[in-house]
């Protein structure tokens, strides 16, 4: 059952604790109030102004569990206060696994200060949970999919688009580095985990994936140099800089170019098309 009054004042008092620092806004001068406002924290949770503000006033329909996710990402929570978020909405928390699209505030807030570097966050079965602007800008929304294209791996075997931003020369060792982690992935998960059915997919609808599922390697990594065939900007050598969560097992990935290289000079072009 709902807690309509303890759920209003949970929200009020994260609202209040929030800066907009925090959360990747800006200060501004005329700022006078402590916390964030109401209409801010509605567009990071994406709800209407309206609809925060009847939750916080212990009023409003009852909040499905899509929307108090949305919340508690939106917020910034931890786990824990999300899963008393959840409770308190009358849900039962979410599993605390790595099938979980709730990103720490720690990520977060690394990730929120990254406006000039293309970066995105992954979860360990490739599907892209958060994107900066110039990451848009240089793959593309990788956040739009559903199903099993929510992952890049999936993609990668079964979608011949999804190739045409990587220089060809790189295809092989991209198909062995997804092959691995996706190994890797139903190793520690089982095969009863959502790794185990990806790689039953891939196994029926890939006609490359087979051979690659058969080898026996585990430990190919994603960092180094990366070779991009951008659709405006054409070729970009880019390298690629992670930071890992284990407690969720996302990734922080990061795209950079050596300084004063043509890439480097092309990657300040990406503002221009970047979805600001």
């Amino acid at each position: 059952m709902i807690d309509r009054a303890g759920l209003a004042a949970f929200l009020r008092r994260r609202r209040a604790a929030l800066q907009p620092e925090d959360v990747g806004l800006a200060r501004g001068r005329r700022r006078r109030i402590a916390g964030l406002r109401r209409e801010e924290v509605a567009a990071l949770c994406r709800l209407s102004a309206d609809y925060y503000s009847r939750l916080e006033q212990g009023r409003g329909p009852f909040p499905s569990e899509r929307l108090i996710a949305s919340i508690a990402q939106g917020m910034h929570l931890s786990l824990d206060e999300r899963d008393h978020l959840f409770r308190l909405a009358g849900h039962r928390p979410p599993a605390k696994d790595a099938t979980s699209y709730h990103i720490s505030p720690g990520l977060l807030r690394i990730f929120d200060r990254l406006t000039d570097s293309p970066s995105e966050i992954v979860n360990e079965l490739g599907e892209t949970l958060r994107q900066t602007p110039l990451g848009i800008a240089l793959t593309g929304d990788n956040t739009r999919y559903a199903g099993p294209a929510r992952s890049a791996f999936y993609r990668w075997f079964t979608d011949p688009a999804e190739r045409a931003l990587y220089h060809p020369g790189d295809h092989d060792h991209q198909s062995r580095v997804f092959a691995a982690a996706i190994r890797k992935a139903v190793t520690l998960r089982g095969p009863e985990s959502r790794a185990a059915q990806l790689a039953d997919l891939l196994l029926a609808r890939s006609r490359e994936f087979p051979a690659l599922w058969r080898e026996p390697t585990v430990d190919l990594d994603l960092i180094g140099d990366k070779r991009f065939a951008h659709p405006e900007l054409g070729a970009l050598e880019l390298s690629c800089h992670t930071l890992h969560d284990p407690e969720q097992e996302h990734t922080l990935v990061v795209y950079t170019a050596v300084p004063g290289s043509e890439s480097y000079n092309k990657l300040q072009l990406l503002s221009v098309i970047a979805p600001f």
